[in-house]
């Protein structure tokens, strides 16, 4: 067996409330063998070392993904044996003490967690490290110390099974945290909420999972303010385009939402609670290297939903794919709050045949224009032939156009339904009106529907 372990918050910022255990999270997916001991996270790596590449690959993994950590290089990390062995270097690391020659002999006792309550009996009696109380007679000892004591050791030394209590991630994530003061505003919150944040990023990788909406809720410290009574609870949710476990992001989405709020009364403690989850993208690398004048900008999808947080959902809007085939139900603009609905629409689109398949892959769709005249308008009909301006001269077509047949028009259900639709697609031309894009009905009657450039 082969122990790693580490500092079980290296920045100090878990917020007061927050279980030891979700500190941990995040090295589940290094390991299905976590376990949180005293101040350290610990994880069996025997078994998993060669999935990452290697020990080494392993350990420099670790270090990078261990949360609130600016200098990976930095991070306190021991290896052991056994569990209480890793933990017992990590201590002397972490007080700045080399290890001894003689492992695990000459280890000092105060790094045995079962001997700190016995340290001034056994100092006494001249015994300082672990070989020391090992060599005295175990009858004695168990008679003057407890018999943990010696238990303990054998566990350190690899003589007892020792099975710490597993960290398992919760089905669901929802976790409170106490604000160290009263909040007097909503922005104060934040300092919190991202802990409760990295926290939630360790969930999700554990569960290879990126959120889609969470919910961030504060209490009232007081139940009645200036004669008015105040709700126990009230929070606001937050949504995402894409599965994210980024957490930088999040906060910043979450800074913006904050700086809008106002608080009915003084917060003393917050709580973060998951909505929705979905596969986290797999991370991929460009296949040539960057250039030295490129930097890395933000994704598309996080500027639009950044945009949403700080100018409100409906100033920010985004092109929603339809399963219609009628141009001017193709699409539709939606605004970005509740981005799961469009993606959900857009994969139906593409598995029905909708737009966003099919423009992607009828060649007569290049013959298309950018804008549409919406609804269409009526023309005349002069010896058959439609006219704006003068006579239009048919250039390319007919493409038949059939869709909605399955529903019928102004039905009680949906009053904008307009019923089967089943048009004759024509690229003419006029002297006065250019290159327009027209259309047949089965009654023969003739509509301008889009313009060229």
């Amino acid at each position: 067996m082969h122990w790693v372990a580490l500092p079980l918050c290296a920045d100090e910022s878990a917020a007061p409330g927050v279980p030891a255990e979700a500190g941990a999270w995040w090295a589940l997916r290094f390991s299905p063998r976590v376990a949180v001991i005293d101040e350290a996270v610990l994880a069996e790596v025997s078994t998993t070392a060669r999935l990452w590449g290697g020990l080494p690959a392993l350990l420099e993994q670790l270090r990078a993904q261990a949360p609130g950590t600016a200098a990976p290089t930095d991070l306190p990390l021991a290896q052991g044996p056994t569990a209480l062995q890793a933990l017992a270097r990590l201590r002397l690391q972490q007080a700045g003490h080399p290890l001894p020659r003689r492992l695990p002999h000459d280890l000092p006792l105060r790094t045995l967690s079962a001997a700190r309550p016995h340290a001034q009996g056994l100092e006494q009696l001249g015994c300082r490290t672990w070989g020391a109380l090992r060599g005295l007679p175990r009858a004695g000892v168990a008679r003057r110390f407890g018999g943990p004591l010696l238990h303990a050791l054998d566990q350190a030394w690899g003589d007892a099974p020792h099975q710490p209590p597993w960290v398992a991630l919760p089905e669901t994530f929802a976790l409170e945290a106490e604000l160290p003061a009263l909040a007097e505003s909503a922005p104060a919150l934040l300092w919190s909420a991202s802990a409760l944040l990295q926290a939630l990023q360790g969930w999700l990788q554990g569960r290879h999972q990126g959120v889609l909406a969470l919910r961030l809720q504060w209490h009232h410290h007081l139940r009645r303010l200036d004669g008015v009574d105040l709700p126990p609870w009230d929070g606001m949710d937050l949504r995402t385009a894409e599965p994210a476990q980024e957490m930088a992001h999040l906060r910043r989405l979450l800074a913006e939402r904050l700086g809008h709020c106002r608080l009915s009364a003084p917060v003393d403690r917050i709580a973060l609670r998951v909505l929705q989850t979905g596969p986290a993208p797999a991370a991929s690398s460009s296949l040539l290297p960057p250039g030295p004048h490129e930097e890395a900008g933000e994704p598309w999808h996080q500027l639009q939903e950044r945009w949403s947080a700080r100018l409100g959902a409906h100033r920010v809007q985004a092109v929603q794919l339809h399963a219609d085939h009628r141009p001017e139900r193709m699409q539709s603009w939606q605004a970005m709050e509740g981005g799961s609905a469009g993606r959900a629409d857009a994969a139906s689109a593409a598995g029905t045949g909708g737009t966003s398949l099919t423009r992607a892959t009828d060649p007569r769709a290049a013959l298309w224009p950018a804008w549409l005249v919406q609804p269409p308008e009526p023309l005349a009909v002069q010896r058959h032939r439609p006219c704006l301006h003068g006579p239009l001269r048919l250039l390319a077509g007919p493409e038949r156009f059939e869709a909605a047949w399955w529903e019928a028009a102004g039905t009680p259900d949906d009053a904008s339904a307009e019923g089967p639709a089943r048009r004759d697609y024509f690229v003419a031309h006029g002297d006065a009106a250019g290159y327009v894009w027209v259309f047949r009905d089965l009654e023969g009657r003739w509509f301008l529907h889009g313009l060229y450039g």
